[in-house]
């Protein structure tokens, strides 16, 4: 960091503006952040990472390295993407026909996790705390809490906000690392305030 501005750039990334960068975030080698483009606060930008205009990431946004966040991409706080995770903003791509009036938003809630090589097709939701498995290929929404892989993703379990995979037992878990409780009804996934029994 540098009395000029708040946040660290290595001296090869590349920054257009006008775009806004929180203080504490770090940007690596070989990054390029488009005009326009919004990063929160304490995020990190590994090598190759591109952060286009349209895209929004919270605070504390870890995006590892080859990864590109297109216009519509929204990252709320703590979110992770794993190393050359993908994603998509248009449905049906063709290189002689403009669509930008057409990109979809995609919004990885607040904790989300994406394995490396995973690829989210636009137009979905991600929810809070899900985890997605690498290589793992998102077609549709996934809840709060999720474990998803394969292709297509599936949901195949819960985690912890931590996490940890959750084991249910009549309708309720509780984290084996941190010990925070949750319940399963309808399908989804709630965590049990600390002072519930």
């Amino acid at each position: 960091m540098n009395q000029t501005q708040p946040y660290f750039a290595h001296e090869s990334a590349w920054i257009d503006r006008p775009c806004t960068i929180g203080t504490g975030t770090k940007i690596w080698h070989f990054c390029h952040v488009m005009a326009g483009a919004v990063i929160g606060s304490d995020c990190s930008l590994g090598q190759n990472v591109v952060i286009a205009g349209g895209a929004r990431l919270g605070d504390r946004v870890r995006v590892q390295n080859n990864v590109s966040v297109y216009d519509g991409v929204v990252c709320e706080d703590d979110v992770f993407l794993g190393p050359s995770c993908v994603f998509t903003n248009v449905i049906n791509p063709r290189s002689f026909v403009p669509r930008k009036q057409e990109y979809r938003e995609t919004r990885l809630m607040r904790g989300a996790s994406i394995g490396a090589n995973a690829t989210v097709v636009c137009g979905h939701t991600v929810g809070r705390y899900a985890l997605v498995g690498a290589g793992a290929v998102v077609t549709r929404d996934l809840p709060d809490y999720a474990l998803a892989v394969g292709v297509p993703a599936r949901l195949t379990g819960w985690v912890c906000r931590c996490g940890e995979r959750l084991r249910f037992a009549d309708g309720e878990a509780q984290c084996p690392v941190c010990a925070a409780r949750y319940r399963l009804q309808s399908g989804r996934v709630e965590m049990l305030p600390a002072d519930s029994r």
